[in-house]
């Protein structure tokens, strides 16, 4: 693991105020993490087409290389958890990459489609270990006040590794092969995880958690499953995540096919949308703190939902455009709902014993945060292929529009309004 040991913890660790060196190393620290992480994660995702095209498979057939990665990591991230409980943060992390890199640089010799779908599904659970407990570990080490602005700093880094991935994988699978081309993501993949074990900082917020049965462990799960504002939140993650990746995964398609003809590397440069989230992401999570969660939210859902609106147009300025303002409405709703998951800490059980209750289950919740965020993309980011494929795009644009709307619904009725810099 990254780290031979723990350092006590301070019971008294405020955390690393922003502009101080710790904040500094472990964002970038961070920054590596995404990059790796996402970078792998959807580098596929710029190639479907050449994927269907050289393994004579259909675009929903396609769409499952994402689909199987993210089932993968939604499957892992509560056992993930448990043992950066037991064993540290920052170690499990970086076991988690170190695992999923060397995976990543194995995919590309796939034989066939059945052996690739089982190395992206390796590689997902693998990369299980970094989304959720990247928030635990922000939260534990920033103090507080500045928690919510550092979630947002690295969910836009998330952004640029996802930017980067589909950017770099696109033209040079068309020039090479879509073999080559995640190959190349790999290599840059590792070479950022290397950055994420030199920068990230010993923990100094973090209390190990004594050995369990299972049965104890599991019941880490169950405050988090009784709070409806976090149960609000998991289904936001699913509902919105799904509804993204189903516009990213199919738009190659739409984009290659008749009137538009687009090639390859062309279309790979409709991921430069990412930057719109690489902005609001911190944009929204900064300004929750004067205007509060909930009304950056929904605000976030409604920008959302209006550029999906304008991608079902002819044109394809106007398409660009509106996946320009979907994509910064979506990386704005989640760093609004990441950071609001790791803030709500649900206290778990009194032990057998009678003691006071244990520290609160941070990394569990965040767990079923990303577990949710996950299903939602491989389980929406599946069935919307056949939508796609049977109706065409605007059916799809409608089914998305409805999920935005059921997602607002939700945020109205489950999550508080709170005071500004509050929410419940």
């Amino acid at each position: 693991m990254h780290r031979s040991r723990n350092p006590a913890p301070d019971s008294t660790w405020p955390g690393h105020k922003k502009g101080s060196r710790g904040y500094q190393r472990i964002l970038l620290a961070l920054l590596c993490a995404g990059v790796a992480t996402f970078a792998q994660l959807y580098s596929v995702q710029g190639l479907l087409p050449l994927l269907a095209q050289g393994l004579r498979i259909s675009a929903p057939q396609a769409g499952l290389t994402i689909s199987v990665a993210t089932i993968g990591l939604a499957v892992t991230v509560i056992p993930w958890s448990f043992a950066a409980d037991r064993f540290g943060r920052v170690p499990v992390m970086g076991t988690a990459i170190i695992a999923a890199t060397m995976l990543g640089l194995l995919a590309p010799l796939s034989p066939n489609f059945s052996v690739l779908l089982v190395m992206r599904t390796l590689e997902g659970m693998a990369l299980g270990g970094i989304p959720a407990l990247a928030i635990a570990y922000l939260n534990e080490e920033i103090t507080k006040v500045h928690a919510a602005m550092a979630a947002g700093a690295y969910v836009a880094g998330t952004t640029v590794g996802g930017l980067l991935g589909r950017l770099l994988a696109g033209p040079i699978g068309e020039l090479a092969g879509w073999r080559v081309g995640i190959l190349a993501v790999s290599v840059v993949s590792a070479a950022a995880a290397v950055g994420f074990l030199v920068l990230a900082p010993e923990p100094r917020g973090f209390t190990p958690a004594p050995r369990v049965g299972l049965d104890r462990a599991l019941s880490r799960l169950l405050p988090a499953l009784r709070d409806r504002r976090l149960l609000a939140l998991y289904a936001e993650a699913f509902i919105l995540m799904g509804s993204f990746v189903s516009v990213y995964n199919y738009m190659g398609f739409r984009l290659e096919a008749p009137p538009y003809l687009l090639p390859v590397a062309a279309v790979a440069l409709i991921f430069l949308a990412y930057l719109a989230g690489t902005v609001s992401s911190r944009w929204a999570a900064t300004l929750s703190v004067r205007a509060g969660r909930r009304n950056i939210l929904l605000g976030s859902i409604a920008v959302m939902t209006a550029g999906l609106a304008i991608t079902a147009l002819a044109p394809l300025p106007l398409i660009l455009l509106g996946l320009v303002f979907f994509t910064a409405g979506f990386f704005a709703a989640h760093s609004v709902a990441s950071g609001w998951t790791g803030s709500l800490t649900p206290v778990r059980p009194v032990t057998d014993e009678g003691s006071a209750p244990a520290q609160p289950g941070r990394a569990q919740a965040a767990s079923l945060y990303n577990l949710s965020y996950y299903a939602g993309s491989s389980a929406i980011g599946w069935a919307s292929g056949f939508v796609f494929q049977f109706a065409g795009w605007s059916a799809l644009v409608a089914v998305l529009a409805a999920l935005g709307v059921l997602a607002a619904a939700t945020a109205l009725l489950l999550l508080p309004g709170g005071r500004p810099g509050y929410d419940g």
